[in-house]
């Protein structure tokens, strides 16, 4: 289940609380599977080589026409005569090839075609770049939103050093994004019980995006890999929301968390307590039966 796998990595007491309420809510949930950068052509399924030549022709040899000559006796030239030229045949010269290898391969990993992803980790003042191949040195060919939750993986990966590639269908285009900024997304949960008892209090803050950060690094825990980005700008109303992406829990099959927060204005005015948490689970092989596999 995935929250047993989010307990592994957390070794917090906030954690635990939310895994327990978690694995009892998961069970009748939803199924699903599983910057910057943040690309329309398929990748080779070997290092693409471009080799480049170039052919120059050598120039055709010519004769000069032989001197005229007079017989004797007569004293007008006898008419010139010229043999006929002795063509050669044309030379060729092929400089070395320059050769352009594509970093990277072809690698068995990572989500299967048809597989619905979700943008993850990403601020919301910014987008995933969709690339027309698996690189940063591609042109940008499309834009996602942050939280935007209908990319559909091709079923093709690509490895580069320090980062995997995917090839995906999104914005009616097929292209290239970064893995580490698309995830399978779990099932949603009110996960505030365990957060607050984790903390130890009810939180409360002068702002909803400080108020989500504590709800954040509270979830995120001890661990340093994880990356804590605002994927829906705070707005206040009768309630005061705020999303937060925290990704990266250094699981094998939970990555990261998204956390809807809303705050409560506080009576005296100034800042908002905790009302509630949802939290959606994000994973990074699959889901079954709402719980990353």
């Amino acid at each position: 289940m995935v929250k047993s796998r989010l307990l592994v990595s957390r070794p917090s007491i906030l954690i635990m609380s939310i895994v327990v309420l978690a694995m009892a809510l998961a069970a009748c949930g939803g199924a699903g599977l599983v910057a910057e950068d943040s690309t329309t052509t398929s990748p080779p399924e070997s290092p693409t080589t471009i080799v480049a030549t170039t052919v120059t022709t050598g120039q055709t040899a010519t004769t000069e026409p032989a001197p005229a000559t007079t017989p004797p006796g007569s004293s007008e030239p006898a008419t010139a005569t010229t043999p006929p030229p002795i063509s050669e045949p044309p030379s060729t010269s092929v400089p070395p090839s320059t050769t352009t290898t594509v970093p990277g391969e072809m690698v068995d990993y990572g989500p299967v075609s048809g597989d619905v992803l979700a943008v993850v980790g990403v601020r919301h003042d910014d987008v995933l770049n969709v690339r027309s191949g698996p690189g940063v040195g591609f042109p940008v060919i499309a834009k996602l939103a942050p939280t935007a939750d209908d990319v559909v993986a091709l079923g093709k990966t690509w490895s580069l050093p320090g980062a995997l590639w995917i090839e995906v269908e999104a914005e009616g285009t097929d292209g290239w994004v970064n893995l580490a900024y698309v995830s399978y997304l779990g099932d949603t949960n009110d996960a505030t019980a365990g957060i607050v008892d984790g903390i130890g209090e009810t939180p409360r803050a002068e702002t909803m995006l400080d108020l989500g950060l504590v709800v954040a690094e509270a979830v995120a825990g001890d661990s340093e890999a994880a990356r804590i980005v605002v994927s829906v700008a705070p707005t206040v109303g009768d309630l005061g929301e705020v999303t937060y992406d925290v990704v990266g829990f250094g699981d094998d099959s939970v990555l990261g968390a998204r956390l809807h927060v809303f705050g409560q204005p506080d009576e005296g005015g100034e800042g908002f307590v905790l009302k509630s948490v949802e939290l959606t689970v994000m994973c990074s092989r699959g889901v079954s039966a709402g719980a990353c596999v």
